[in-house]
């Protein structure tokens, strides 16, 4: 049966499903509609994604969808491991513009399930790493923003060091937290 763990943040969740194993490998279970829902995690998911990272220090996000694009999110590692960041954009919540990390891993066999309403993204501590997502929505390039992942009012420690962070250009050309909390509000 698969564990599910409330994290600080409401609706943001440790996901940690059981691994059968013998001489020959093991068999996992790492998504099962009726449990979650039952634990309160009720998702439609409608696309899977896979991304691999080369190297370590690949940072992926923050990044969001608005309106009614927005996703929830299922995130694991098949390979390596991420320093994953979910930040509450939700303008109603007590907890608008706090942050949460989780390490996730191979090794640890953990996800991460983070609600619509935040902005997500991930740095590789290891080479070769490879994730997995389920997403509840499907991408909509018109809809989607991207939130400065060293925005000064966040102030997220990131556990690589600047140099040594690999990004795209529309990670590194994100927009700060007030304006991307500007447009959430206004629904896109």
């Amino acid at each position: 049966m698969v564990e599910v763990r409330p994290l600080d943040l409401a609706g943001v969740f440790e996901i940690l499903a059981p691994r059968f194993g013998d001489d020959r490998g093991f068999f996992s279970e790492t998504w099962n509609k009726a449990e979650l829902a039952a634990a309160g995690i009720d998702v439609d998911f409608v696309q899977d994604n896979h991304s691999f990272s080369a190297a370590r220090g690949v940072l992926r996000g923050l990044h969001l969808q608005l309106g009614p694009h927005a996703q929830d999110k299922l995130v694991r590692v098949v390979r390596g491991a991420i320093w994953d960041v979910a930040v509450d954009l939700r303008p109603q919540s007590p907890t608008c513009g706090r942050w949460i990390v989780l390490e996730v891993s191979a090794q640890r066999w953990n996800q991460i399930f983070i609600p619509r309403g935040f902005a997500h993204g991930f740095v590789t501590t290891e080479p070769g790493t490879e994730v997995i997502y389920k997403v509840s929505a499907p991408y909509a390039s018109g809809w989607e923003r991207t939130l400065q992942f060293d925005d000064s009012t966040l102030a997220i420690p990131w556990p690589v060091s600047a140099p040594e962070l690999q990004l795209s250009a529309k990670d590194r050309d994100g927009l700060s937290f007030e304006a991307v909390l500007a447009l959430v509000r206004r629904g896109g």
